[in-house]
């Protein structure tokens, strides 16, 4: 795997057109709606029949609105046809969109370019669901996270630039005449790039389509939850959306009221959470090792929780008015406020990819772009809740910014302990992925041969209390391992078994290992992974120990169509949890971080395999440190 997937895809042609596309999509949006916006906010008061404030709230809710209106029929309609002609006939759309906006703009028409928004929700409505939903077609699933994490900083980079540009526009003399040039130049170039999109073949092309949109979003909603795992997903993103929501509309008045900061500042706060955002979603990726990774998620939902907080704290109590743009970035008052806006936003980018990742990856193929639909769905009614909650904090109950954003760290630790509770496998990802990046340096070899669907049996020498651990954090798939009843029925360890369907056996049982080897047999021909450790307790020497029959027993029991795939830890002897020197953990640790690969053999068939081939093969593999 190259140590840079994330430049290699932007040399592919099934990415690099796509992702122009949507950032040229996310750009143009922002400058025509900031653009807009600050000119019915300034230059325009008595243009509208109505208040600018008025206009300015009416202008986000249509903006907003065709996500609950059309969702739905997107997603079934990315479903049936070929998702890269829906992109380009949505950015065709645009192009006619923005050229009426660029006519309504030389004539300082606002009330028709508040409905032209209406429309561009419209077209960003259909090109949500084919643009999600096309990621898992042209890409590999070790590409997947990669490919989120540029989508992810594409967007939000292309959120800042667009604002920023917006602002330079809506100052300019002959502001009309820019921005309706603009927008319409900039929407041709999207529509040039999406030409080059591969195609992406309709998942389910005898799907029918009506217009009941109504009837349509509520069966769209019910496919969501019907995975708990996908809906948890779509929960997790929509809660990101609210937050986020939360932190942009109130950067004008924080930065006004409480940094002294003037207009440009408030850019400057938002490119310091955008660029977070980018590198969150840069670094997720590395640190998932480029595959989908739950264990992260509690990391960025941790980092967002500490981070906003830390904004009530980092607040001045009191501060001047800033002489100018410089005076404000200098600040030193301001620097940890900055900093923690900066982390909030690299951890909101370490949130949100796995689940954009993880949504993709379990939705059924034919399924997928209406369960994408469910999710724009929520992440609207999410954003639109985040209004009401900002109204009735700010103005019903007179409270400050920096302790709305303390309330919203609380409500983020709330959510987040409900979501987990719900999907335990989230938490235990992420112990497993502490464990396994702190304690030790883990360098996965060859893992690529355990396969991605049916059965697997993991058959792997026994070094430390930490192997299973080790295991769990490097290979891809879940995997059930059998495990000493007595270290199971621990409280705090039991119920991080149960979380992750452990077997317990007890060797000195003859029925507790009956039953043990039965579930084993079980699972691995309901297509599970599942792990043992033949030796049958940790090595006193360093040295493996004879396999016992028990192994026999599984392989005979299970169906030849399960894959058993040797594999063996390499430099674990030796280290606090090993018996190298007395008893495990008993002793003073010697070496902290240490490298240990986990190295997989071939695969074979089960009626292949036997006790005595396995202990040679992992011998060999576990030997061989080339």
């Amino acid at each position: 795997m190259s140590n840079k997937p994330q430049s290699r895809l932007l040399t592919k042609q099934r990415f690099l057109p796509y992702f122009l596309t949507q950032a040229l999509g996310a750009f143009n949006d922002n400058v025509y709606k900031n653009v807009l916006l600050i000119l019915i906010a300034f230059s325009a008061p008595g243009a509208l029949p109505f208040s600018s404030d008025l206009a300015i709230n009416l202008a986000a809710g249509l903006f907003i609105l065709p996500f609950f209106l059309f969702s739905a029929s997107a997603g079934v309609l990315a479903d049936k046809y070929d998702k890269a002609q829906i992109m380009r006939v949505v950015k065709f759309a645009e192009i006619i969109i923005m050229s009426l906006a660029a006519v309504a703009f030389l004539f300082e028409s606002y009330l028709l370019l508040l409905v032209l928004l209406f429309l561009m929700g419209t077209q960003s409505t259909f090109f949500g669901p084919a643009k999600y939903a096309l990621l898992p077609q042209h890409l590999k699933k070790e590409e997947l996270v990669s490919g989120n994490a540029l989508v992810e900083t594409g967007t939000f980079v292309a959120i800042l630039l667009g604002t920023l540009l917006a602002g330079i526009i809506a100052n300019q003399e002959q502001a009309p005449l820019i921005a309706a040039i603009s927008v319409v130049s900039f929407a041709v170039m999207g529509y040039l790039t999406s030409r080059w999109i591969p195609e992406a073949k309709p998942s389910t092309p005898d799907i029918a389509f009506k217009w009941q949109p109504w009837r349509q979003t509520r069966h769209t909603l019910k496919l969501a939850r019907q995975d708990k795992t996908v809906f948890q997903c779509v929960i997790g993103i929509s809660w990101f959306w609210f937050l986020g929501a939360c932190y942009l509309t109130q950067f004008p008045n924080f930065a006004k009221q409480y940094l002294g900061g003037n207009a440009a500042s408030v850019s400057f706060l938002l490119a310091l959470f955008s660029i977070g955002i980018a590198i969150g979603s840069l670094l997720c990726d590395r640190l998932s090792n480029h595959r989908i990774e739950p264990g992260i998620v509690p990391l960025g939902s941790l980092g967002i929780t500490i981070f906003t907080a830390d904004l009530m704290f980092a607040t001045p109590a009191t501060i001047a008015t800033a002489d100018s743009f410089l005076a404000f970035v200098t600040n030193p008052e301001l620097l940890r406020v900055f900093i923690s806006l900066t982390m909030l936003g690299v951890s909101g980018g370490i949130f949100i990819v796995p689940l954009y990742a993880m949504m993709q990856n379990r939705a059924k193929p034919e399924e997928r772009a209406q369960i994408i639909a469910a999710n724009n769905i929520w992440n609207a009614l999410f954003m639109v809740m985040s209004a009401v909650t900002a109204i009735v904090c700010l103005s019903i109950l007179d409270m400050g910014i920096p302790q709305f954003f303390f309330m919203l760290a609380m409500m983020n630790l709330v959510a987040v302990c409900y979501i987990y509770c719900q999907v335990p496998n989230f938490f235990w990802r992420f112990m497993v992925w502490i464990v396994t990046h702190t304690m030790y340096r883990v360098k996965p070899k060859n893992l690529a041969n355990i396969p991605e669907t049916g059965g697997v049996l993991i058959v792997c020498n026994h070094v430390t209390y930490m192997d299973a651990l080790i295991l769990a954090g490097a290979t891809p798939r879940p995997i059930r391992f059998l495990m000493d009843e007595d270290i199971y029925s621990l409280p705090l360890v039991k119920r991080f078994c149960d979380a992750c369907n452990v077997i317990p056996i007890n060797a000195e049982d003859r029925r507790s290992v009956a039953i043990a080897l039965n579930q084993a047999s079980e699972r691995l021909n309901r297509g599970d992974v599942v792990c043992i450790f033949p030796e049958g307790q940790l090595t006193y020497t360093g040295e493996m120990g004879p396999f016992l029959r028990g192994i026999d027993v599984v392989l005979k029991r299970t169906n030849p169509s399960v894959k058993v795939v040797p594999i063996a830890l390499q430099g674990l002897w030796g280290s606090y949890f090993s018996r190298e020197g007395g008893k495990a953990i008993l002793k003073i640790p010697k070496r902290f971080w240490s490298k240990v690969t986990v190295v997989a053999g071939d695969s074979m068939s089960t009626s292949n395999a036997n006790s005595q081939l396995l202990h040679d093969q992992v011998s060999q593999l576990r030997d061989n440190l080339g």
